[in-house]
């Protein structure tokens, strides 16, 4: 995988909003034809569902829009920042995690970002978990990561001349 952009969607338990935004952000990766160039993950910042599926409210929406949700809960770690370019919390908490565990990393060269730095409805604020919500949160939280993931596609083809 030397020479991929590695993209890593960051939020607290990587049930919901995480994979979901890695789900739609790989739907839109092949549909361009990227998928030899960009390689995408999600991780959460607490360990509290490793090795599990994404929330089966999060596949639902998902697969009502056509994208198949294919990862397991794992643990963000310092190391990612070595590994990824592109890291995305989704929310200020998630930033917050992550900005203290990319200063505990040697030197991680990734960028760090909140997902919705690239939404133009509601630049840099929180995607809201919606966990503790109903279905209409999952729909909600699928257009604003829809539009994010959307543009920081254009904006890493740009960088990267892709």
């Amino acid at each position: 995988m030397s020479g991929m952009i590695k993209v890593l969607f960051v939020c607290l338990g990587n049930i919901c909003r995480s994979p979901l935004a890695e789900g739609i952000f790989k739907y839109k990766v092949t549909r361009d034809g990227l998928g030899d160039k960009i390689h995408v993950e999600s991780a959460g910042t607490s360990g509290w569902h490793i090795g599990e599926s994404p929330d089966p409210r999060s596949v639902e929406i998902a697969e009502r829009n056509g994208i198949f949700l294919d990862s397991y809960g794992r643990k963000a770690v310092s190391e990612d920042f070595n590994e990824f370019d592109y890291i995305l919390a989704m929310d200020s908490s998630n930033y917050a995690d992550l900005k203290r565990l990319k200063n505990s990393s040697t030197n991680g060269a990734a960028q760090l970002f909140l997902m919705r730095d690239f939404d133009d409805i509601g630049k840099g604020q929180d995607v809201p978990d919606p966990y503790y919500g109903g279905e209409d949160g999952f729909s909600y939280v699928f257009e604003l990561l829809d539009r994010s993931c959307e543009n920081l596609l254009e904006t890493i083809k740009k960088n990267h001349d892709f």
